[in-house]
């Protein structure tokens, strides 16, 4: 136990400073763990780091996907419905389809059933990667938005169609019809909304109660993972739903929180994001020994059969995104309302389907009495790689061939102005309602002033580069005060170097400067 532990210790602190050093050199950190860690799995002597599915989806996934849906956009997701729908629903049943046939086909051995489990496998892609080389380089919002929809709730769809699958294999139960296969899909989708709706609704209003940052965060953190436990192994409905709608429904509420909790969530979500995505990388390039060590069959047949399969998973992505996005818009209600939509953005969303852990974690999750298992986990883990690869290195010239960057920055802009400009009106006016006979005038001056001066900077950011004009005095004022910050700072820090100030004390005064410096920053 306690070399198991030393081993995931050290492939977590690696993937760790192999993410520091791909975000400082501009490289992708997902597409480098891979290749790094491929390398590793390979070094004589050290042990086998075996991803185990029971751990990996609880424990992994669903924080993830929870946070994801925390800072996803309700609002987007309803818009972008449609695009979003046929994704995660029609690709995913179209890729297992085509992928099942392809596998079958071209390995006898094979029988078709198992060929569509390891359709199943495939079938989801993995945003993680697609949106770090999106944010990195502005792709369009609409495209984001509609990539970050799918995966949310691609893996639901992806998860199920197994069940159902490993069920028609002979593991379960009984042998499901094309019907009773349909209809637990719809009552696993629906419950797994319905669990996570429940959630999300008794969650909020427990931390509205609690009226404490720490407990609500604390809560925070509990909630992905008992929601998944609770919706999987308890109600047996969807748990990827379950967690990402909880997620959506916490995230669309936040604003009724108090401001410490939000900053608190922000700042505990982005860093453990970062820890699951280096470790769940780092493990992805791991397995590489361990599925070469499993497979019986002959590698070079298996292997030319896994090209085949990875070009099928490909190609299925391309040849339903370009015919459904334009047959669609034969509808006239839909044509009006995407006149705006262009081929360009169907080209990155066709080319962005890297797979993820859910794809390897789902093979490894595989009995081993369905027939050709090592070949299903083999073939899984050549189409996560290759398409990781393959597509992920690409991707950016593609984004940047074709130009599908968000131009919206200038609107957006204007937005928040005007936003500010009406919030610092009715802070004016609820300043006036609120004011007393004997408060002092320097301190609504003071009042008056801050507000009036957040509004301006928002205007200023509208106006002509700084190259042209000069610094703003909002931007001014922003330096400067930064300057008497860090003053502040030492000096604080010499006092308490000098014995002068208790830790607590210094601690809390920090805190006081480092909220200010904040508000600054933005």
């Amino acid at each position: 136990m306690n070399e198991s532990l030393g081993v995931l210790l050290a492939v977590l602190v690696g993937a760790l400073a192999l993410t520091v050093a791909s975000r400082k050199l501009g490289i992708s950190p997902p597409l480098a763990l891979v290749v790094v860690f491929l390398g590793v799995s390979f070094i004589p002597g050290l042990p086998e780091v075996r991803l185990d599915p029971d751990l990996v989806l609880p424990l992994v996934l669903a924080p993830l996907l929870y946070s994801a849906g925390l800072q996803s956009s309700p609002r987007r997701l309803r818009e972008n419905l449609r695009p979003i729908g046929l994704l995660a629903v029609g690709l995913v049943l179209f890729t297992a389809l085509v992928v099942g046939f392809v596998a079958s086909w071209l390995l006898p051995g094979l029988p078709l059933v198992s060929g569509l489990i390891l359709g199943a496998i495939v079938a989801p892609p993995d945003a993680v990667a697609a949106a770090s080389i999106g944010r990195r380089l502005g792709l369009q919002r609409r495209v984001m938005a509609i990539l970050e929809g799918e995966s949310l709730l691609n893996d639901a769809t992806a998860l199920t169609l197994l069940r159902i699958m490993l069920a028609a294999a002979g593991v379960g139960s009984a042998t499901p019809s094309v019907l009773s296969g349909l209809g637990e899909f719809v009552v696993t989708a629906a419950g797994g909304v319905a669990v996570g709706a429940a959630i999300g609704w008794v969650v909020h209003r427990v931390r509205l109660r609690l009226a404490d940052a720490v407990m609500e965060s604390a809560l925070g953190l509990v909630i992905p993972f008992a929601t998944y436990v609770l919706a999987e192994d308890f109600l047996h409905v969807s748990g990827v739903l379950a967690v990402v709608i909880a997620g959506l429904y916490l995230g669309h509420k936040s604003s009724e929180s108090g401001f410490a909790s939000r900053l608190q969530d922000q700042a505990v979500w982005a860093g453990l994001d970062t820890v699951l995505e280096a470790f769940v990388f780092a493990l992805i390039g791991l397995q590489l020994a361990v599925v070469v060590n499993e497979l019986r069959s002959g590698l070079g047949v298996v292997l030319a059969a896994a090209l085949a399969v990875l070009l099928a998973t490909i190609l299925a992505r391309i040849v339903w995104v370009f015919p459904v996005t334009f047959l669609v818009r034969l509808v006239p209600r839909v044509r009006d309302r995407e006149q705006d939509w262009s081929w360009r953005g169907s080209a990155v969303i066709s080319w962005s389907g890297m797979r993820g852990v859910v794809t390897l974690a789902a093979a490894f999750a595989v009995p081993d009495q369905v027939v050709g298992r090592d070949v299903i986990i083999f073939l899984a883990f050549v189409v996560t790689v290759g398409t990781l690869l393959l597509q992920g290195l690409t991707l950016p010239w593609v984004i940047r061939r074709l130009r599908v960057y968000d131009t919206g920055a200038q609107r957006d802009a204007l937005d928040e102005a005007a936003a500010k400009q009406a919030a610092a009106e009715a802070a004016v006016r609820r300043l006036d309602e609120v004011t007393e006979d004997g408060t002092p005038e320097h301190i609504t001056v003071q009042l008056r002033t801050w507000a009036e001066q957040r509004a301006n900077g928002a205007w200023e950011r509208l106006g002509r580069p700084l190259e042209e004009v000069g610094e703003s005095p909002t931007v001014t004022f922003s330096r400067l005060r930064r300057e008497m910050l860090a003053a502040e700072r030492a000096t604080f820090v010499w006092f308490r170097d000098q014995g002068r100030l208790e830790d607590d004390v210094f601690v809390e005064m920090l805190r006081e400067i480092d909220h200010e410096e904040a508000m600054l920053d933005r």
